[in-house]
């Protein structure tokens, strides 16, 4: 079995630098992909309530714990709470929920999906990051979540739950890929000792399939493919890799964890064989020498909520 890179928490927990995304996978969909990845080596599986496959996770890990090819102590099981399990005193049983779901007494990681509290209809609550966090920490002192942390949330947000809060963040998961590299997030969350794990590493080309809980397909601002760049390509020629595996390796490179999601089993198999290569400074170099700087993701929903991450983009 291959040795997979780990990612030392600030609170000592130790995090694989690769695993499995699961946004968009059907119950159906990823309990085929969790055996698959599990089977290839996979040890950290990423999910969220929002994506609504928890379940389907949990009865597919118990059946590889029941198969002998896993521990529970071997996995790392992150999964996330969305914006109306923020007001204050629900996290806790939202949580619980997830653990129920997913068939175990804790997560490693629990992330609040957005810095944006909300009533169960989307409207906006006013509700503070701190305020957020405060029952992150609650959640973390009951040992329900081994760490805890942030997804998309910017730079003050969590500068601002750091001087308040008593827990550490250890993870900050963004959007974060070649043709948006957020090199000043990841720099802030460095000098905090924050880990940084990357989602839309090949750029989200699947995104364009994403359907509203209502069917309705969500409208994509147009965008040029990190997977298309044409040093990409040429990189991946040289290393005998895909460009797929270059991308994959260029965050990996920058000591940012990686969970790219398919459900392609070959494709789960390919998105794992990144260790038998590195790239160079000077390859870096090159790849970032594009001019492409755009955010994929801009989370329209939180216009106009007080605690919107993304302000100045919109």
């Amino acid at each position: 079995m291959v040795a997979v890179p780990q990612i030392t928490l600030s609170n000592g927990v130790s995090m694989p630098a690769v695993g499995l995304g699961t946004w968009q996978s059907t119950p159906e969909e990823v309990k085929k992909a969790v055996r698959v990845a599990l089977e290839s080596g996979y040890r950290l599986i990423d999910t969220a309530a929002i994506y609504q496959n928890e379940e389907a996770i949990g009865e597919a890990v118990e059946q590889a714990i029941a198969d002998g090819i896993v521990t529970r102590e071997q996995l790392f099981i992150t999964t996330k709470a969305w914006t109306h399990e923020f007001a204050p005193g629900k996290l806790e049983a939202a949580l619980r929920e997830s653990l129920r779901k997913l068939k175990t007494t804790y997560v490693d990681l629990y992330l609040a999906h957005m810095p944006t509290a909300t009533a169960q209809d989307g409207s906006a609550l006013d509700v503070t990051v701190e305020q957020v966090w405060q029952e992150f920490e609650h959640v973390y002192n009951l040992g329900l979540a081994k760490a805890v942390g942030v997804s998309n949330w910017n730079n003050d947000q969590i500068a601002r739950v750091l001087k308040s809060g008593k827990v550490a963040v250890h993870n900050s998961q963004v959007e974060l890929h070649l043709y948006f590299a957020q090199h000043d997030h990841h720099d802030f969350c460095k000098a905090n000792n924050i880990s940084v794990t990357s989602y839309a590493t090949l750029g989200s080309p699947g995104r364009v399939h994403f359907k509203l809980p209502t069917g309705q397909k969500v409208e994509w601002a147009p965008a040029a493919s990190d997977l298309e760049d044409s040093n990409v390509v040429a990189i991946a020629e040289k290393h005998h890799k895909t460009p797929a595996q270059v991308l994959l390796r260029y965050a990996l490179d920058r000591g940012i964890a990686i969970i790219p999601k398919s459900i392609t089993p070959s494709r789960i198999v390919e998105n794992f064989q990144l260790f038998d290569f590195q790239l160079t400074q000077d390859e870096i170099a090159l790849l970032e020498s594009h001019k492409v700087n755009q955010r994929l993701f801009l989370q329209e929903f939180m216009a106009g909520h007080k605690e919107d991450a993304f302000p100045s983009e919109r």
